[in-house]
């Protein structure tokens, strides 16, 4: 392996366990970075020339390496990908009693740029780096041996992956992928496009938020905004909810989230509006509509620390129009996936809103992502869904 060298006094965050080395922490006069192939095992090294662990390279991203051990020459491959692989098995296994979970969380399980999602019989697999990109055959073996899947799809369609100069792909690297999958979670069983659904076809980090919202569903009228498949409007309709609305811009959510609300919970009237949310819960503001329970779950506003500004506008927007459809003694639920978007700024999103209408809250609730979404200890770039239910009166 070549030797990767980081400049004076850059190995402190890598000796506390952080696992990322940005471009310009690399000493690039002793070891440019042109002089290495994307995805290449390299050693670490700190500006002393003491090995720090095994990191793989992509010399075309600002993240320049990431770090696969703490042992120097002990490179990513078939045997250390089993090993990680079969720890996160375990923490799910001892987690869950049905085979529906994430079985890896990228860093939080010490394999950076890998996400695997099962749904039963099924796995989900997203591959976001060059270096666990040359491990790809390597991986479907080792998953193929592990979990004897019906199907393995690579879904290599998120953005991130064109910042390691990586394609956009989607291919079926085992059995044959489904067009639709059920899902069972908290009772109800959600059905949901797999082929060309978003992300990998449901999101799991919310299963314990999807439940706590739920406990404030019955009586109420409950407006899901951003519902995709219905995680929250569904569950909240098995809970007893009095009726839920589901609001989206896709079309395709929508059809999904109405067939699951029929299927789980056929007495309790369901309606989609489809539009764009912000403009939609103005229109809905405006006339005089007023729900007890809102779950307001958005795409993440704030995808790079520059769009911070205009991000956390969006926030105190959706927040706002939100607590405008809210009725007296309503709770409302409000999330972001954005990791540069603190729980304290999100607090601040509901405060500032509610200030704003002379409104009383006291929060019942605060969450995060599941533990199928482990955060790593020294990253908090790992840890971003934040969930916030409070009750407001006037």
């Amino acid at each position: 392996m070549q030797s990767l060298f980081l400049k004076r006094q850059e190995d402190r965050r890598i000796r506390a366990g952080h696992l990322w080395v940005f471009s310009n922490e690399v000493d690039v006069a002793r070891s440019p970075l042109n002089g290495f192939a994307p995805g290449e095992p390299a050693i670490l090294h700190d500006w002393r020339g003491t090995p720090l662990g095994t990191v793989y390279v992509n010399p075309h991203s600002l993240i320049a390496a990431r770090v696969v051990s703490r042992r120097a020459g002990e490179a990513l491959d078939a045997a250390l990908l089993r090993s990680r692989l079969e720890r996160a098995l375990a923490l799910r296994e001892r987690l869950f009693s049905a085979p529906y979970y994430r079985l890896c969380h990228g860093e939080g399980d010490f394999l950076p740029g890998l996400v695997v999602d099962r749904y039963g019989d099924h796995l989900a697999v997203q591959i976001t780096t060059a270096g666990m990109e040359a491990q790809k055959d390597a991986l479907v073996e080792v998953l193929d041996s592990l979990l004897h899947p019906a199907s393995i799809l690579l879904r290599n369609t998120v953005a991130s992956r064109t910042l390691e100069d990586l394609p956009l792909e989607q291919v079926c690297a085992l059995g044959e992928a489904p067009a639709t999958l059920t899902v069972p979670e908290n009772g109800a069983q959600f059905t949901v496009p797999y082929l060309d659904g978003q992300k990998t076809g449901w999101f799991y980090d919310q299963r314990r938020n999807h439940a706590e919202a739920a406990t404030h569903a019955a009586g109420q009228d409950v407006l899901d905004i951003f519902c995709y498949a219905g995680g929250f409007g569904v569950t909240a309709a098995t809970q007893g909810a009095t009726s839920v609305t589901f609001m989206d811009a896709s079309r395709t959510a929508l059809d999904a989230a109405m067939r699951n609300a029929a299927a789980n919970a056929p007495n309790c009237p369901a309606t989609a509006i489809e539009g764009d949310a912000l403009k939609t819960l103005a229109e809905l503001r405006d006339s005089g509509r007023r729900f007890g329970l809102i779950c307001l779950d958005p795409p993440a506003f704030i995808k790079r620390r520059k769009d911070a500004a205009q991000g956390l506008a969006a926030y105190r927007k959706a927040n706002a129009l939100a607590l405008g459809l809210l009725a007296d003694g309503g709770v409302l639920v409000t999330c972001s996936c954005s990791h540069h978007l603190g729980l304290d700024a999100l607090h601040a999103c509901m405060a500032q809103a509610a200030s704003r209408r002379h409104l009383h809250g006291e929060i019942l609730y605060t969450g995060a992502q599941g533990p199928d979404h482990p955060i790593h200890f020294a990253m908090p770039e790992t840890s971003y869904l934040k969930c916030i239910i409070a009750r407001f009166f006037e």
